[in-house]
């Protein structure tokens, strides 16, 4: 990966949004809803006060509206602080 986070960021690939119900309904477009749930795909050196304590590789869930996102090589992703994490799952 060539991003490379600083401090205690994290840089995440937010899995694929549902496209079924678990009834079978398919979901359109339009109502499809935010992923909550990702990949840590590139992790900062952390800081003094904050050490990293995910690491690449790792699922996490993380909150509807946390992160900056953005597209490298055509992929979707998100960069946000550790403390918008709330756990791996």
């Amino acid at each position: 990966m060539s991003i490379k986070p600083l401090a205690d960021r994290v840089l995440v690939e937010p899995a694929a949004a549902e496209t079924k119900t678990s009834s079978g309904i398919i979901i359109p477009d339009s109502a499809k809803e935010k992923p909550q749930k990702g990949t840590v795909v590139a992790i900062g050196s952390g800081t003094k006060e904050n050490p990293i304590t995910v690491k690449v590789g790792d699922n996490v869930l993380y909150g509807k509206y946390s992160g900056t996102e953005l597209q490298h090589d055509g992929k979707d992703y998100l960069i946000m602080k550790e403390s918008d994490i709330f756990a791996i799952v």
